[in-house]
């Protein structure tokens, strides 16, 4: 307050008064004064004095979309141990770089809160930098950023075990379908799970080929599409690593508008252990995402009880899990089968 009254030429008191919207000060200097907060990110709350001792009893919750099932499922394990530590959560949903770019500018406002969660949300270099002016302890759940405590799963570990069973199937050719939030973004698990793909395919004396690695905008659409650029190659994988289950899911349905199926045409494994994997014998790395909900609202309740966090990096070990959609390498390429429909069809 005191660095906003110098940089306006005003009392503390005028500040105050501005700030709280009370009679005695002029509209070009209220106005002149809440531009300088703004430019400090300087907040005044009514619960300053709560919110030093850390006693709010309220969690935020960032998550760059509520209507995909790793990040319902990680918000809804947390939700439930906080709410039985008698804390409220205040969820945001910044889906996309405009809402991100406006939620890291208006930051500071967010500092009612006793901690902050971010589920694997990717930030910009300038977005991550705004997080120091919070004032408050920073977790993250599904992913890593910087030096703050989080709990993932081991992505690296997670392609490896996709690619090296397609390896293991005899398949020599294998695409992978990423997504992405904003490019230029620090996506850890993104990021993890490429080199991973790439170290796989090397250790069996597989180069890298830029044409088998496909990226779409995360969405429903994102798996046929992905798909349908794959199998339009001369060449084709016989094999595709997803980036995540819905978007494994949605290359199965992109496969069927080509009137092919897996695994005869191609094998598809996905990411997550979505509850929708084994209906579609989807073969499924699973990275335990309640448990990974369970350690970052335990980090966040030893934070608000002013305890130290006893393990402030947990990265958990993943699963494969086997299903129809994965099998031996066959003669039959997926070329060879004319395709019934386009990416239309699948829509």
């Amino acid at each position: 307050m005191a660095d906003v009254a110098a940089r306006a030429g005003v009392s503390i008191a005028t500040v105050s008064r501005a700030l709280r919207d009370v009679p005695g000060v002029s509209e070009p200097t209220r106005a002149r004064i809440r531009e300088l907060a703004a430019e400090l990110s300087y907040v005044v709350s009514p619960q300053a004095s709560s919110l030093s001792r850390r006693e709010t009893g309220r969690v935020a919750v960032v998550v760059p979309r509520i209507d995909v099932w790793f990040y319902s499922a990680m918000l809804a394990g947390i939700e439930e141990v906080l709410r039985g530590a008698e804390l409220d959560v205040l969820v945001y949903q910044v889906d996309g770089e405009a809402q991100r770019s406006r939620f890291f500018h208006e930051l500071p406002a967010r500092r009612k809160v006793d901690a902050v969660v971010l589920i694997a949300l990717p930030v910009l270099a300038e977005e991550e930098q705004r997080l120091d002016l919070l004032g408050v302890q920073v977790i993250v759940a599904g992913g890593q950023l910087r030096d703050y405590p989080h709990v993932r799963v081991d992505d690296h570990a997670v392609a490896l075990l996709a690619v090296r069973h397609l390896l293991d199937l005899g398949h020599r050719r294998i695409g992978m379908i990423r997504t992405h939030d904003t490019e230029g973004t620090r996506w850890s698990s993104d990021v993890e799970r490429s080199r991973g793909y790439h170290e796989a395919l090397a250790s069996a004396g597989i180069g890298p080929d830029p044409e088998l690695v496909v990226t779409r905008p995360f969405g429903v659409n994102a798996g046929a599409e992905g798909v349908d650029e794959l199998l339009s190659l001369p060449e084709p994988p016989t094999a595709v690593f997803a980036y995540s289950d819905e978007i494994a899911i949605g290359a199965l349905h992109g496969l069927l508008a080509r009137g092919l199926r897996a695994p005869d045409d191609l094998s598809v494994v996905g990411v997550d252990g979505h509850p929708l994997a084994a209906p579609f014998g989807l073969t499924t790395v699973e990275q335990g995402v309640g448990q990974q909900a369970r350690h970052a609202a335990a980090m966040v309740t030893h934070v608000v009880r002013g305890e130290p966090i006893e393990e402030p990096t947990v990265v958990l070990r993943p699963t494969l899990v086997v299903r129809s959609s994965t099998g031996p390498l066959r003669t039959r390429r997926a070329a060879s089968a004319s395709p019934a429909g386009g990416p239309s069809g699948s829509r």
